[in-house]
């Protein structure tokens, strides 16, 4: 019986180490998409201030255009 027992433990510590294993696998694969997430969202930003910066440019020509007639 006791032989029985050890080998079930042993069986049951494979398996959780596997898990584990897996578990470890899993976050760095987060991890790595996180860093991938946030240089993506770095390499963004100046697009809403280029466009806000086209607009600008855009009123003061139109501006510009106005004062000249």
């Amino acid at each position: 019986m006791r032989g029985t027992m050890e080998a079930g433990f042993a069986r049951v510590d494979g398996s959780l180490a596997l898990l584990v294993q897996r578990g470890d696998q899993t976050d760095k694969t987060i991890d790595d998409h996180e860093r991938r997430l946030d240089a993506l969202e770095k390499g963004r930003w100046p697009l809403p201030s280029l466009a806000a910066l086209v607009s600008l440019a855009a009123l003061g020509a139109t501006m510009y255009q106005l004062a000249a007639r």
